[in-house]
């Protein structure tokens, strides 16, 4: 639907217009509580905010409110439409972005890594490079991060090489794949041996554009557009390929290394600016970024090219790419990537947090330490870490101050003795120990006092940083008599 609906809505808003009573008008307003809120007006305001999905209104599919659901449908859809690749457990979703800039709401769908092999490599070196690729992993407070999906490119030219490449990925791993070339025949044999993979075809292009349609209504397969340093072209290709019945595109602006980085922000940004603010349909697609391009052109140092590599495809996240295609495996290359899209996807009006409660490490007994600490996830987790590091025996209560760090909890009077002492009281801790001992944070030591007083808990101030906390405890616990 483009200008036509069904219903009461004739015209696409951007998210920022749409208000609660927008939506509730078109919800069935029965107030059943299906949705497990207290009323159809309190579900419409946390559908706009992003909060809950038309899904969780099990009304609205019914065939009485067909028409409305259709105009809901319409006026939730996020001016970059969302694709997906890949099958299964690995299914890969990119774009479904509504916003320009992050603060106006939040991102939705992190930004995508791929790695590239091609179907030149042998295949002892390929079924490594393949593993690597599906074993990256990084624990980052509290959440695993990971690359998304494998790049094969055809460097050979030749349909039973790459067909065999592809064979040889697809049997060794079930991340999404993305078959890289632009010769339609060499296409069809790769997308012959993925075709119950969903894979997603690069690319399209100004010379290719019919043979690679064709091959995507065929396999069903979703399409990358390209046309390098060049938007009006790449627009146009968007059309064409629309009105011929692709619905699932990526666009490619190109990607220019060092010299031409600018140019290629600028034109992401002039992009999705235009997707965004001024809702045009022809360029809300996700964004392909290829920091690969570095590896193309003058022979120099590994590192630098590798250093190239991680600041462009830096760049390239905060400015719209919603997949990468990269080349690196090194770890200081590709954490950059993964730490920056954990924070930059991260919802900025709710603070990452952890569940409130007592946590048990190690096996403690009636006369082991009691400490406390925030649910900031950051906190939470640096603290276990310092803790399992320290080998120590130890109950941990985390005292819920709405995700905030320990002298921030302080200062907002979210982390005080009022707090401590309920948290105290709703862990049950006099159950677990023999003492009333409670070691609080250094940070947190102007505390101590009106908890004292508040809690009859005897508080012991411990060190500022949590990796000091074997150290002060080896010397400080059991704690001497008052």
């Amino acid at each position: 639907m483009t200008g036509e609906t069904t219903g009461t809505v004739q015209k696409k808003k951007s998210i920022r217009e749409i208000s609660p009573i927008d939506v509730y008008k078109l919800l069935p307003r029965t107030n059943c509580q299906e949705c497990r809120e207290s009323n159809c007006m309190a579900f419409a305001t946390r559908l706009v905010n992003g909060e809950l999905t038309i899904h969780n209104c099990p009304p609205i599919f019914a065939d009485e409110y067909a028409a409305a659901r259709s105009d809901l449908e319409f006026l939730l859809a996020p001016p970059v439409r969302a694709v997906t690749f890949g099958t299964g457990a690995h299914t890969c979703t990119i774009g479904g972005k509504y916003v320009l800039q992050r603060h106006e709401f939040t991102y939705h769908n992190p930004t995508a890594v791929a790695i590239d092999v091609d179907d030149l490599m042998p295949e002892e070196d390929l079924q490594e490079r393949v593993r690597k690729i599906a074993e990256f992993t990084y624990h980052y407070i509290g959440r695993t991060l990971s690359l998304n999906a494998v790049a094969i490119r055809s460097v050979s030219g030749d349909p039973k090489v790459f067909a065999a490449t592809v064979r040889t990925v697809a049997g060794a791993t079930g991340l999404p794949l993305i078959l890289c070339t632009t010769n339609p025949v060499v296409m069809e044999a790769g997308l012959a041996e993925a075709k119950d993979r969903r894979p997603l075809m690069y690319a399209a292009t100004e010379k290719n554009w019919k043979s690679m349609a064709d091959l995507a209504l065929a396999y069903h397969a979703p399409l990358v557009v390209h046309a390098g340093g060049d938007p009006a072209l790449l627009r146009s290709l968007v059309k064409t390929l629309k009105a011929c019945g692709i619905t699932d595109m990526v666009l490619d602006p190109g990607t220019l290394a060092e010299n031409g980085l600018s140019e290629t922000i600028h034109t992401f940004t002039a992009i999705r600016a235009s997707a965004c603010r001024d809702l045009d349909e022809l360029f809300g697609y996700p964004l392909l970024g290829v920091p690969l391009a570095v590896w193309i052109g003058e022979e120099i140092s590994m590192d630098v090219l590798k250093w190239r590599e991680t600041i462009t495809a830096s760049m390239l996240m905060s400015r719209y790419a919603d997949l990468l295609i990269m080349h690196s495996l090194d770890g200081w290359v590709l954490l950059p990537q993964l730490i920056w899209r954990f924070s930059l996807y991260t919802d900025p009006r709710k603070p990452v947090s952890v569940e409130a409660g007592i946590r048990t490490f190690g096996n403690p007994g009636r006369n082991s330490p009691v400490l406390i600490t925030t649910n900031y996830a950051l906190t939470f987790f640096t603290v276990e870490s310092d803790i399992k590091t320290a080998g120590l025996d130890c109950y941990l209560i985390v005292v819920d101050t709405g995700g905030l760090s320990v002298e921030s909890a302080v200062a907002g009077r979210y982390f005080s003795a009022e707090s401590i002492v309920k948290a105290l009281k709703e862990t049950d801790a006099t159950q677990l120990v023999d003492h009333k001992t409670l070691v609080i944070p250094g940070l947190a030591a102007r505390l101590s006092g009106e908890t004292e007083e508040a809690s009859g808990w005897r508080i012991l101030v411990g060190p500022k940083d949590s990796s000091g906390l074997s150290q002060y405890l080896r010397e400080r616990w059991p704690p001497k008599p008052a």
